[in-house]
């Protein structure tokens, strides 16, 4: 569908993360289409890795996954865009053209959810600065799409301390889930 509609050119595709983060790199294009469930590392994942490769390259999430935590996890690795797999052709060639001229091309149900997480987090009487040093690294690696393991792993501490410090960061942000959580932190 791209490489039929005038002035774009599909250069490439692959079936898994880890072959596109092999190749991405190399064939430098200006615009990436991910998936976020792909066949072993999932596109998240590799959204992260490849803003570490290729600095440059824009990605727009193209998925069926509309809930918030998705989103967030997407855009926090460094995804500049975020759309459904139903948004029409047209939709979908004008946000790579959004992409490229510096915008962060989102479906309008899409932007709905996150302004309303932006709002919701607004709301919280009790501010990020009453985390720990510790929670607030913790936090700072979610907001970065770290997987719990990952996070584990970077600051030499088991999974389950850090589950402890997620439970601990939910409750004093007074939030239920990761994305609310990762919101408020980049409200800050």
């Amino acid at each position: 569908m791209i490489s039929k509609a005038e002035g774009f050119r599909c250069i490439s595709n692959y079936p898994n993360a880890e072959v596109a983060l092999e190749a991405l790199p190399k064939d430098r294009p200006d615009v990436v289409l991910m998936d976020i469930n792909l066949p072993g590392m999932n596109g998240v994942e590799c959204v992260r890795r490849l803003k570490q490769a290729a600095p440059k390259t824009l990605v727009v999430m193209l998925t069926a996954y509309e809930d918030t935590e998705n989103i967030f996890n997407a855009l926090a690795a460094g995804a500049s865009g975020y759309l459904l797999k139903r948004a029409p052709r047209s939709e979908l060639l004008d946000a790579i053209k959004e992409v490229c001229r510096g915008g962060s091309p989102m479906t309008t149900h899409i932007a709905r959810k996150v302004v309303q997480s932006f709002q919701k987090a607004g709301n919280s009487e009790q501010p990020a600065e009453n985390l720990t040093n510790r929670e607030q690294e913790v936090l700072d690696f979610l907001s970065q799409g770290f997987l719990y393991k990952e996070i584990a792993e970077k600051l030499g501490i088991s999974y389950e301390t850090v589950h402890t410090y997620v439970r601990r960061i939910y409750e004093k942000l007074q939030v239920r889930t990761r994305t609310e959580a990762v919101a408020k932190f980049l409200r800050r």
